[in-house]
């Protein structure tokens, strides 16, 4: 299989942000965001995902975190979309619940082509430390509507705001591996009955 692998640049006159991702990596990452408590979550994503992740952006955070966290996950999105390619010999589909202390979330990924988001956290405090919560659906939706994956985000359990996303990104993280991993048995095959994703 090609190296999966890519690099990517967006530069808008809110942002400028370079995501360079390895989806056969070991994990590794750099953080240069502006967001200390995103980017503890986006650690979570290349430790449980095994991919190599480095993000770099220079962003309106004086402002706030909005444009930032959402061209983030926009970015990120591409890099994911150029990366997988034609998604040839994937398992496409992944799940994985994972706990936390009190805390328990669902993540379920299907890399179909198509984007959507159901995304369900009720979150017990309105920020985490100095990150706005609701940014978080800003970052997913700017994911999924450029990686072209159809993601499910469910925060089962928790009353630890902490908890409750490090669930979720350790949950994203896991179902991202295992809906990249390599199936031996679909060697060359692109796992729709449409022939195409």
């Amino acid at each position: 299989m090609a190296q999966r692998t890519a690099s990517v640049e967006r530069n808008t006159s809110e942002t400028k942000i370079k995501v360079s991702i390895n989806l056969d990596g070991t994990g590794k990452a750099q953080f240069d965001t502006g967001m200390s408590f995103l980017e503890h979550m986006l650690d979570q994503i290349a430790r449980h995902g095994m991919i190599d992740l480095d993000i770099l952006c220079k962003g309106d955070n004086h402002i706030d975190d909005h444009h930032s966290a959402e061209d983030t996950g926009i970015t990120l999105g591409q890099a994911f979309a150029q990366a997988v390619g034609d998604k040839k010999g994937i398992r496409r589909y992944g799940h994985a619940y994972v706990p936390l202390d009190e805390a328990l979330s669902r993540v379920v990924i299907d890399f179909s082509g198509r984007p959507g988001l159901e995304y369900k956290i009720p979150f017990t405090r309105g920020s985490i430390g100095g990150f706005d919560t609701e940014l978080f659906y800003e970052f997913f939706q700017g994911f999924v509507n450029h990686a072209g994956v159809t993601l499910h985000i469910d925060n089962l359990k928790g009353h630890n705001a902490h908890h409750q996303a490090e669930t979720v990104f350790k949950a994203f993280g896991r179902a991202l591996r295992m809906a990249l991993e390599v199936d031996p048995r679909m060697e060359g095959i692109i796992p729709s009955t449409k022939g195409s994703l």
